[in-house]
């Protein structure tokens, strides 16, 4: 069986629930101390960073900012959900945990491959017990935030067998493309169905993922 590369937030994880609130509060802060304007923030505004990891989302999101202000931003949202994740506010999407279990009982290894850095990658191991489901947990922290796809070419010599990756964003997608592997888009996550549009199938449930692993392994 294929070894199944899964991106997490957006794919497992709906982090709009924690994400969304953080944002709009940083930004708020952000504003009420004149680093930026006043502004109201739509659900698509802010979900079009999710999948990126928190360094590379800074340095493009309001570039002009003093690098020790984007710093200070990046921390305090990063705490605002942490807080938001331990006090139940975070949930993985309705049908995650049995996509998850079904596919762990057709024989198929499942890896973690997150822009998440450690601490989130740690938290969210504990507050939804993710090591029931993965064999493998990678963070982009650990290879000094390197794109998706390079950190996949430093893991994959670990595993046997082939793989499939799992996402709903581009990095997802151009993980697999440049390493010249199947993919899965999910289009109910973050990204669009343009940025999916190189994937082989694309689900629009997360129900939908055992059938098109099936599918792509035979």
């Amino acid at each position: 069986m294929p070894n199944l590369i899964f991106d997490y937030d957006g794919t497992i994880h709906n982090s709009m629930l924690t994400y969304a609130p953080a944002f709009r509060g940083t930004m708020k802060w952000l504003s009420d101390n004149g680093y930026i304007a006043e502004k109201e923030y739509t659900d698509d505004e802010i979900s079009c960073w999710l999948g990126f990891n928190s360094t590379d989302m800074w340095n493009s999101f309001h570039p002009e900012l003093d690098p020790e202000i984007r710093e200070k931003a990046r921390l305090m949202l990063g705490k605002d959900m942490a807080e938001r994740i331990d006090r139940g506010e975070g949930a993985l999407y309705d049908g995650a945990e049995e996509m998850l279990s079904e596919l762990k009982k057709r024989g198929y290894k499942l890896i973690f491959l997150s822009n998440c850095r450690f601490h989130y990658l740690e938290r969210h191991k504990r507050v939804f017990r993710l090591e029931r489901f993965f064999d493998c947990f990678y963070c982009c922290e650990a290879y000094n935030f390197i794109p998706k796809y390079e950190i996949f070419k430093r893991i994959a010599p670990a595993h046997s067998g082939s793989f499939i990756v799992i996402g709903d964003r581009f990095h997802d997608i151009e993980t697999a493309v440049r390493n010249g592997l199947p993919s899965i888009g999910c289009s109910y996550g973050f990204g669009s169905r343009e940025e999916l549009s190189a994937a082989n199938i694309i689900v629009d449930s997360i129900a939908d993922i055992p059938y098109a692993a099936d599918k792509l392994s035979q």
